[in-house]
């Protein structure tokens, strides 16, 4: 009997299966690389994953949730050669979204295989945006220059007929002065995105700048018999770029002049509410439809594009709008009905009473000067 009870506890140790393990230090190692991981065993189950696996989905319970990845580690498992691919898989159980990811899978020691995965979704989307950009700059551009350049030649085979000169020339001058506008705008957005503004920034008394960009919004509204008419006012300032600012409101006034009827009226509203600086521009247009509000704020998009040609829109003047509060850490929405106008709202956080001050007191410190509320170049 003592003979047999031994040879069953020996036959019991021989039969027990310790928990899955990866060798000494890799534990280690993974728990600082920063990137989202997974390591399976010879049956690709997961022995191990980070939190940040489970957020991507890469894995659900104790499982590879893609056959893309069961694919590349069966692929691995079998060549013993690391496989470096890039993947846009499913973002979440319900398959909402789509997450662009970097994988990298090599063999772990002699039973497990370790994927690597880095989001790039965003690199993704950013170039996405950049090509479009390209792409619609140049659609843009080659407009106007094809139309300059016709017109030049139309100017040239007329040159007897003084009339027809005239009016090739007006078209002539129409055309390049929205060249000049969209190249400024491109340059201005481009200067917009190399500037911090959190470094950068001073307080700025937004009455002032609102002041201001009314004032180069009133020849134009003059022009078409538009009223501009401006009430209430902010007390606080706001962190940031007086330039900047100054190129949002006016696009906004801009905007709300080009495309309200003649004889109408654009109201710019000023308040503070709970420690936001409100700036309302309302107009008397044709109004948005509310399936292109979301929209408006894209770079070049336009819901009329022959009539923003006729206005001369470039169609970055909300781009720019949004880019600009956005980095002032606000926001900018839209409220709009077809046949009853638009207002665009801003708000940006305001200053404490004694930011400015605290703000000064820096600025000395590193040995500079801290510049006076609302000062700036003009753009």
């Amino acid at each position: 009997m003592v003979a047999f009870r031994i040879s069953e506890r020996s036959r019991a140790v021989h039969l027990t299966v310790g928990e899955p393990s990866i060798p000494d230090g890799a534990a280690e190692v993974l728990s600082v690389i920063g990137r989202a991981y997974v390591v399976v065993d010879a049956v690709n189950g997961v022995v191990r994953a980070n939190p940040s696996a489970y957020a991507f989905g890469l894995v659900r319970g104790h499982s590879l949730a893609h056959d893309e990845l069961l694919e590349l580690t069966d692929r691995v498992r079998a060549d013993g050669i690391i496989v470096d691919r890039r993947y846009e898989l499913p973002r979440g159980p319900v398959g909402q979204g789509i997450l662009v990811v970097q994988l990298r899978v090599a063999p772990l020691a002699d039973e497990y295989i370790l994927i690597l995965a880095d989001d790039r979704s965003e690199i993704s989307r950013t170039e996405a945006m950049r090509h479009d950009f390209v792409v619609n700059v140049s659609h843009e551009l080659k407009t106007p220059v094809g139309a300059i350049s016709l017109l030049a030649e139309a100017i040239d085979g007329a040159a007897d007929d003084e009339v027809a000169v005239r009016r090739f020339a007006g078209r002539l001058s129409v055309e390049s002065t929205r060249l000049a506008a969209l190249v400024q705008d491109i340059i201005e957005l481009s200067r917009l995105q190399a500037k911090d503004t959190v470094r950068a920034g001073q307080p700025v008394d937004l009455n002032r700048v609102v002041g201001e960009a009314v004032d180069r919004s009133r020849l134009p509204a003059e022009a078409r018999n538009i009223d501009i008419k401006v009430a209430g006012r902010i007390e606080s300032t706001v962190h940031g770029d007086p330039d900047q600012l100054m190129t949002a409101l006016r696009n906004l006034i801009d905007n709300a002049v080009r495309y309200s009827p003649e004889g109408t009226t654009v109201g710019v509203g000023l308040k503070s509410v709970r420690g936001l600086a409100q700036i309302s521009v309302t107009d008397q247009g044709v109004g948005i439809p509310e399936d292109e509000q979301d929209r408006i704020f894209e770079r070049f998009y336009r819901i009329d594009a022959a009539r923003s040609r006729q206005t001369g829109g470039t169609g970055l003047g909300l781009s720019i709008v949004k880019h600009v509060i956005s980095n002032h850490g606000g926001e900018v929405t839209v409220w709009s009905q077809p046949g009853r106008g638009s207002t665009f709202t801003v708000r940006l956080p305001e200053m404490e009473p004694d930011a400015g001050v605290q703000l000064g007191r820096s600025v000395e410190a590193r040995g500079g000067n801290a510049p006076a509320a609302g000062e700036g170049a003009q753009s």
